[in-house]
């Protein structure tokens, strides 16, 4: 006991005595075999005591403890009980500002819930261990009692809602809510000194609300940590239970990510070509990669080329190889890609963005299985299995003439399409695992994330799918202070989402369609060239064919080369300085990129995010 107590009023007498007395024993039913009070009994606590037995205070004190338990054992909800339980206590015993504090995982105390404060007050409630009076008493465990708190110097008042006031003299008492497992928080309230106010009638009626209170948050938190390894213990079990339905280095539980795992078991086993289909960061390689090791081909190369990462002439020279002296620089002989791989296994990646031109040439090494090095004039023989990928439309490709039919065919021959993370959030939480685990292996440490978080993160939108979750995951674990990441530890909590400050999603704009601007041709000198058009088309007169009436009607806006807009300085709007840039490099978004010191595929984003359409010249 503190030396902090009422030194006016005498020590409380101990609960357990207090129940034990024989005239306190006689008004109190006994429970049932499942700890619970009959009807009959209840009514028996809640109806007057009998004359001269007990005062009306121990009378009320006994009543609100009846409430209490009765609260707190009505509801799961953890938040809901002890709010309730707060307010029976202003309304009983007249505490009309009380709080609970709660220590989260990294030991730290954060203001539960409370009565008589407003969300200000509220958001302010949050203490490290022994600072102030809070603090101190989770700390200790021992509860502090101050009679008036104008005269305790370590009273903080951190909420601002417990401090002196100029015409009352104020007490706080603070109980400490211990378990078996140690200190969980601390039950504190405050008290007008008025009248014949006996704060050791206050001390013993909170030291057993504090009791319940401790029970119950250690009941929730075992029921918590129980259904977190019942989870985990799913997870595993129906990785088990996949049977052949499982893929190497693949996490994936849910019911579209197995039927991708049955199409790359049936299709694995023969020569025929694959076309992997989906967004990127969906996990495309390492489905490639996976079809390759369930193959007859496994112990032979696995290699890989990302077509959109390279100029046409070096993509051939890539694929093809060639001879020694067939350009400047071609010092020796040098093997293509087709060949490293013979008999094994090509991984041609993002296989929509190759050019016509080279489409041509593709075309010709698939249908006979030979090709010719650069500079070269002998045909090279191959036996490889060709495996594509691509996150583009092709068929609206083909039907606007930037890609050929007949490769079109020959590469898709089995299709698999990979479902974007969005649409199979249940993978969210075993591929977290999965990436935290393999952190851990890295980096030696031994993390682990709270429930809480894994909500935040199965509630994101992950535009970026597979690869943007792995890298959240890891950019996270590496800032983190402490072995828990908790919800507050998420970027998205503290507004500095990648997500956000690429691409600018709202909750609204995920589900927007994307309409892609087109360049108009102007009407005259005063209105230049847009790159978006926020509105129609004006109407304009068509001259019809001879014999036909005239037709009144919206423009017909034919495409054309964009006209210089901006001049050699780069502008200071994002969206002005990609247009900028395309006009410095003719229109070519490679050379666009490099200028801007970005990839490839960063540029192509951000011309989709601000909807320009690059036109070719």
């Amino acid at each position: 006991m503190s030396s902090l107590q009422d030194p006016i009023d005498a020590p409380p007498p101990d609960t357990a005595a207090l129940l034990s007395r024989p005239d306190t024993a006689a008004l109190l039913p006994r429970p049932d075999a499942a700890g619970l009070l009959s009807p009959p009994a209840a009514a028996a606590v809640l109806s007057p005591p009998p004359a001269g037995a007990l005062d009306r205070r121990s009378h009320l004190e006994l009543v609100t403890v009846y409430e209490i338990c009765r609260l707190l054992a009505g509801s799961l909800d953890i938040e809901r009980s002890f709010r309730q339980a707060l307010n029976v206590l202003a309304a009983h015993m007249g505490l009309d500002r009380s709080m609970i504090v709660l220590s989260d995982d990294d030991a730290q105390l954060h203001l539960f819930c409370a009565t008589g404060l407003d969300a200000e007050q509220t958001s302010r409630g949050h203490w490290l261990p022994g600072e102030g009076i809070i603090g101190r008493v989770f700390r200790s465990g021992m509860p502090i009692v101050v009679p008036d708190v104008r005269t305790q110097p370590e009273f903080l008042d951190r909420t601002g809602a417990f401090g002196a006031q100029a015409d009352r003299q104020m007490a706080f008492l603070v109980l400490p809510l211990k378990t078996e497992r140690g200190t969980v928080g601390a039950l504190a309230a405050q008290r007008a000194m008025e009248g014949r106010a006996r704060l050791s009638d206050d001390q013993r009626l909170l030291t057993m609300v504090a009791t319940l209170l401790a029970q119950t948050v250690d009941l929730h938190r075992m029921v918590r940590d129980e259904h977190q390894r019942l989870q985990l213990e799913t997870v595993r079990l129906q990785k088990q239970l996949q049977g052949r339905y499982s893929v190497q280095n693949v996490v994936g539980v849910s019911r579209g990510m197995q039927a991708v795992f049955a199409e790359v078991h049936q299709a694995a086993p023969s020569r025929a070509t694959v076309l992997l289909r989906g967004e990127s960061g969906t996990g495309k390689e390492a489905i490639a990669r996976a079809i390759h090791e369930l193959s007859p081909r496994k112990g032979e190369p696995f290699v890989k080329v990302n077509c959109a990462a390279l100029t046409e002439s070096l993509l051939e020279s890539e694929l093809f190889g060639h001879e020694k002296g067939a350009f400047t620089g071609a010092v020796g002989e040098r093997k293509g890609r087709f060949e490293l791989a013979h008999g094994g296994t090509l991984f041609l990646d993002e296989i929509g963005d190759i050019s016509p031109a080279f489409q041509a040439k593709l075309l010709r090494v698939l249908q006979e299985r030979e090709f010719e090095r650069v500079g070269g004039s002998r045909p090279v023989k191959v036996d490889v299995r060709l495996i594509c990928a691509t996150n583009r439309d092709l068929e609206k490709m083909v039907q606007r003439g930037e890609y050929r039919a007949d490769l079109y065919y020959r590469i898709n021959v089995v299709s698999i399409t990979l479902p974007p993370l969005r649409e199979r959030r249940e993978d969210i939480g075993p591929l977290v695992q999965h990436f935290l685990a393999r952190f851990n292996r890295d980096n030696r440490r031994e993390l682990r994330i709270t429930p809480e978080a894994l909500r935040v993160l199965q509630s994101c939108y992950w535009p970026g799918n597979v690869r943007e979750l792995e890298n959240c995951i890891e950019r996270t674990a590496t800032m983190v202070q402490g072995e828990v990441i908790s919800d507050l530890s998420i970027p998205c909590r503290r507004n500095s989402c990648l997500t956000q400050a690429l691409h600018h999603l709202e909750k609204d704009d995920a589900v927007s369609a994307v309409r892609v601007p087109v360049v108009t041709r102007p009407h005259s000198a005063s209105h230049p060239a847009s790159y978006s058009a926020p509105y129609p088309p004006p109407a304009a007169t068509v001259s019809p064919p001879p014999g036909e009436p005239l037709r009144t009607g919206p423009a017909e806006h034919v495409p054309e080369p964009p006209s210089r807009l901006y001049g050699s300085a780069p502008p200071d709007g994002e969206r002005e300085r990609l247009i900028w840039a395309l006009e410095q490099c003719g229109w070519v978004q490679a050379k666009a990129a490099r200028l801007l010191k970005v990839t490839p595929r960063q540029f192509g984003y951000a011309l989709q995010k601000h909807r320009i359409e690059v036109r070719k010249l």
